[in-house]
Protein backbone atom coordinates (compact mmCIF):
# COMPACT_ATOMS: atom_id res chain seq x y z
CA UNK A 1 0.00 0.00 0.00
CA UNK A 2 2.90 2.47 0.81
CA UNK A 3 4.25 2.35 -2.88
CA UNK A 4 0.17 3.08 -4.31
CA UNK A 5 0.77 5.74 -2.18
CA UNK A 6 3.69 6.97 -3.21
CA UNK A 7 2.67 6.33 -7.20
CA UNK A 8 -0.62 8.51 -6.54
CA UNK A 9 1.15 11.61 -5.47
CA UNK A 10 4.06 10.81 -7.80
CA UNK A 11 1.75 11.12 -10.64
CA UNK A 12 -0.24 13.95 -9.30
CA UNK A 13 3.29 15.65 -8.33
CA UNK A 14 4.35 15.10 -12.47
CA UNK A 15 0.45 16.27 -13.93
CA UNK A 16 0.68 19.21 -11.37
CA UNK A 17 4.08 20.54 -13.00
CA UNK A 18 2.63 19.77 -16.06
CA UNK A 19 -0.64 21.80 -15.33
CA UNK A 20 1.25 24.85 -13.22
CA UNK A 21 4.15 24.87 -15.87
CA UNK A 22 2.07 27.17 -18.08
CA UNK A 23 -0.24 24.54 -20.09
CA UNK A 24 -3.98 25.73 -19.13
CA UNK A 25 -7.15 24.96 -21.31
CA UNK A 26 -8.96 28.07 -22.49
CA UNK A 27 -11.85 26.98 -20.82
CA UNK A 28 -15.00 25.05 -20.57
CA UNK A 29 -16.97 26.03 -23.70
CA UNK A 30 -20.93 26.58 -23.12
CA UNK A 31 -21.83 23.27 -24.04
CA UNK A 32 -19.33 21.48 -22.14
CA UNK A 33 -20.64 23.33 -18.65
CA UNK A 34 -23.88 22.69 -19.87
CA UNK A 35 -23.05 19.11 -20.16
CA UNK A 36 -21.47 18.40 -16.80
CA UNK A 37 -24.66 20.94 -15.45
CA UNK A 38 -26.72 18.07 -16.10
CA UNK A 39 -24.94 15.37 -14.19
CA UNK A 40 -24.48 15.11 -10.56
CA UNK A 41 -21.28 15.81 -9.25
CA UNK A 42 -19.46 12.59 -8.15
CA UNK A 43 -18.29 13.26 -4.83
CA UNK A 44 -22.08 14.75 -4.05
CA UNK A 45 -23.94 11.99 -4.88
CA UNK A 46 -21.23 8.94 -4.48
CA UNK A 47 -19.05 9.74 -1.38
CA UNK A 48 -18.41 6.62 -0.95
CA UNK A 49 -15.94 5.93 -3.91
CA UNK A 50 -15.16 9.67 -4.12
CA UNK A 51 -13.07 11.63 -2.57
CA UNK A 52 -11.60 15.23 -2.70
CA UNK A 53 -7.92 15.76 -1.59
CA UNK A 54 -7.05 18.86 -2.91
CA UNK A 55 -9.04 21.76 -4.64
CA UNK A 56 -7.95 25.03 -5.33
CA UNK A 57 -9.23 27.51 -7.90
CA UNK A 58 -7.77 25.75 -10.91
CA UNK A 59 -8.22 22.30 -10.27
CA UNK A 60 -9.70 19.09 -7.94
CA UNK A 61 -8.09 16.40 -7.57
CA UNK A 62 -10.55 13.36 -6.50
CA UNK A 63 -9.33 10.02 -5.11
CA UNK A 64 -11.66 6.85 -7.14
CA UNK A 65 -11.83 3.84 -5.01
CA UNK A 66 -14.04 1.03 -5.99
CA UNK A 67 -14.17 -2.90 -4.33
CA UNK A 68 -14.64 -5.56 -6.27
CA UNK A 69 -17.92 -5.87 -8.76
CA UNK A 70 -18.87 -2.39 -6.99
CA UNK A 71 -21.17 -0.08 -9.22
CA UNK A 72 -21.61 3.90 -9.05
CA UNK A 73 -24.75 5.73 -10.63
CA UNK A 74 -24.73 8.56 -12.76
CA UNK A 75 -22.67 11.54 -12.39
CA UNK A 76 -20.25 13.94 -13.93
CA UNK A 77 -16.65 15.25 -14.35
CA UNK A 78 -15.12 17.66 -15.71
CA UNK A 79 -12.23 17.74 -18.26
CA UNK A 80 -9.35 16.06 -16.59
CA UNK A 81 -6.87 13.37 -16.60
CA UNK A 82 -7.04 10.85 -14.80
CA UNK A 83 -4.16 8.29 -13.36
CA UNK A 84 -4.74 4.63 -12.45
CA UNK A 85 -3.26 3.73 -9.15
CA UNK A 86 -4.07 -0.34 -10.35
CA UNK A 87 -5.15 -2.28 -12.69
CA UNK A 88 -8.69 -1.72 -13.65
CA UNK A 89 -11.57 -2.79 -16.00
CA UNK A 90 -14.68 -1.14 -15.92
CA UNK A 91 -18.09 -0.73 -17.81
CA UNK A 92 -19.39 2.63 -18.45
CA UNK A 93 -23.04 3.37 -19.17
CA UNK A 94 -23.37 6.91 -20.63
CA UNK A 95 -27.05 8.98 -20.02
CA UNK A 96 -28.10 7.75 -23.68
CA UNK A 97 -27.83 4.21 -22.73
CA UNK A 98 -24.98 2.80 -24.32
CA UNK A 99 -21.94 1.22 -22.34
CA UNK A 100 -18.41 0.97 -23.42
CA UNK A 101 -15.76 -1.51 -21.65
CA UNK A 102 -12.44 0.61 -20.39
CA UNK A 103 -9.08 -1.30 -19.41
CA UNK A 104 -6.45 0.88 -17.42
CA UNK A 105 -3.06 -0.17 -16.76
CA UNK A 106 -0.97 0.50 -13.29
CA UNK A 107 0.15 3.85 -14.07
CA UNK A 108 -1.10 5.14 -17.19
CA UNK A 109 -3.10 8.04 -17.97
CA UNK A 110 -6.23 8.97 -19.81
CA UNK A 111 -7.47 12.10 -20.97
CA UNK A 112 -11.10 13.49 -21.05
CA UNK A 113 -10.91 16.74 -23.18
CA UNK A 114 -14.55 17.49 -22.36
CA UNK A 115 -17.30 17.47 -18.92
CA UNK A 116 -18.78 13.87 -19.51
CA UNK A 117 -21.01 11.69 -17.19
CA UNK A 118 -21.13 8.12 -17.11
CA UNK A 119 -21.95 5.22 -14.38
CA UNK A 120 -19.19 3.17 -14.37
CA UNK A 121 -18.77 -0.29 -12.91
CA UNK A 122 -16.32 -2.59 -11.77
CA UNK A 123 -16.11 -5.75 -13.42
CA UNK A 124 -13.24 -7.13 -11.77
CA UNK A 125 -12.81 -9.22 -9.10
CA UNK A 126 -10.33 -6.88 -7.49
CA UNK A 127 -10.25 -3.29 -6.24
CA UNK A 128 -9.67 -0.58 -8.17
CA UNK A 129 -8.14 3.02 -7.18
CA UNK A 130 -7.36 5.91 -9.50
CA UNK A 131 -6.70 9.81 -9.00
CA UNK A 132 -8.56 11.92 -11.02
CA UNK A 133 -7.45 15.64 -11.97
CA UNK A 134 -10.44 17.99 -12.63
CA UNK A 135 -9.87 21.29 -14.97
CA UNK A 136 -11.85 24.01 -13.54
CA UNK A 137 -10.39 26.45 -16.25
Amino acid sequence: MAGQGKLFITGFAVVGLFLFGGWSLSGTRAAERKAQAGAPDAVKVDPKHYKVELENDRVRVVRITYGPREKSVMHGHRPGVVLFLTDAHYRFTYPDGKTEEIKGEKGKFLWFDKAWAHLPENLSDAPFEAGYIELKR
